[in-house]
């Protein structure tokens, strides 16, 4: 079983700034975790999360898709589990973007919940990402 999470946000800003906090390391670190991103296919990256007892707080990721400034997609692997993540961008025109965001590869409903759960409230930072100067 694969399951795909499949989410959209509307954002007041430009698709540049929109590009900008999802490809350099520095803003994806304010509202991701702690990362060594490089906006390069191909770049292997991690992303350093607060570990815990049952994790490591390590996702190692690559780049698989660079399609600036419309579309990144990469990698999200933890232990056994590897899903792709597709984040696309849409100009919808008087300093509105939209987010798509696609987590493919998902294999049960709790990691499913879980996916969810994790980038509503990474996308609420990146909101607040996107408000600063």
């Amino acid at each position: 079983m694969s399951l795909s999470l499949n989410m959209d946000f509307q954002f007041t800003t430009s698709v540049e700034k929109l590009w900008t906090a999802l490809t350099d390391s520095r803003k994806l670190a304010k509202w991701i975790a702690d990362n060594d991103f490089k906006p390069v296919v191909g770049h292997r990256f991690q992303f350093r999360h607060q570990p815990n007892e049952h994790w490591d707080g390590i996702v190692d990721s690559e780049v698989l898709v660079l399609d600036e400034p419309n579309r990144l997609s990469f990698t999200w692997a933890v232990g056994d589990e590897r899903h792709t993540v597709t984040l696309t961008i849409q100009d919808l025109g008087n300093g509105k973007a939209t987010l798509h965001l696609e987590q493919t590869g998902i294999t049960n409903e709790q990691g499913f919940a879980g996916a969810k759960h994790g980038w509503k409230a990474w996308i609420d930072k990146l909101a607040t990402v996107l408000s600063e100067r």
